[in-house]
């Protein structure tokens, strides 16, 4: 069943996709919209750009997996798709294909209402596969978002802490500077007093010693 599900649904009519792109555009009931986290509240400088949607093989086997294990007993909507499918290479329009692929399943019991509600009955199982996808989907992004959103955080927090020590040293620094400049300054003056003092001392040393050398000169001149 699943292999003539596939060639029932993934179809390669260019033209019968596009109708069916246009269609799902403005039917916002087929998947609804999420709200995703910005990214700003992740601190992160700007949005990444997010490839647009498009089919992808391995979601479609799923949906239709899906389907296929809930497929209805009796002639359904499934049943009515094969019908449409089968007539899609017939020279006829869109409307007389519908009528003949009801033709011959209102032979096996199928009334209009009977296949509306079956196909709906098939949108129900999507959607419960849409709930599924969308509930691991908020897993993954749990684990590989907000845990890493987190871990942002953390460094931005410590590049905050790190960023006022820094602050708090170059004020030290600052302070250290000043005072070894002003012990310098210090320095320089008590450098220059204390040489001054010396020399003082040496210049009242020599006056003195020069007298006295003198006085001796003279005692042995003049004292004989």
């Amino acid at each position: 069943m699943l292999k003539n599900l596939k060639k029932w649904f993934i179809v390669d009519d260019e033209e019968f996709k596009d109708k069916v792109s246009g269609n799902s555009s403005n039917d916002s009931s087929i998947v609804p919209e999420k709200k995703t986290k910005s990214t700003s509240t992740l601190g992160l400088t700007s949005s990444p750009t997010v490839p647009s949607g498009k089919s992808s093989p391995k979601f479609t086997n799923i949906l239709l997996q899906a389907m296929d294990a809930n497929n209805l007993d009796g002639f359904d909507y499934l049943e009515y798709k094969n019908s449409l499918h089968n007539l899609a290479k017939m020279p006829m329009d869109e409307k007389t294909r519908y009528q003949s692929a009801f033709a011959a399943a209102s032979t096996m019991g199928a009334t209009p209402a009977k296949l509306i509600k079956t196909a709906h009955f098939y949108i129900d199982v999507l959607k419960k596969e849409e709930s599924k996808f969308a509930q691991a989907l908020a897993n993954q992004k749990d684990k590989q978002i907000g845990d890493k959103a987190q871990l942002i955080q953390q460094h931005d927090n410590l590049v905050k802490e790190k960023s006022k020590q820094i602050e708090q040293l170059k004020k030290e620094i600052s302070q250290h500077q000043t005072k070894s400049e002003q012990m310098k300054k210090s320095i320089s003056a008590a450098t220059v007093k204390v040489e001054a003092t010396k020399n003082n001392f040496v210049a009242s040393y020599t006056l003195v010693l020069s007298q006295i050398k003198r006085d001796i000169e003279n005692m042995k001149k003049y004292l004989k």
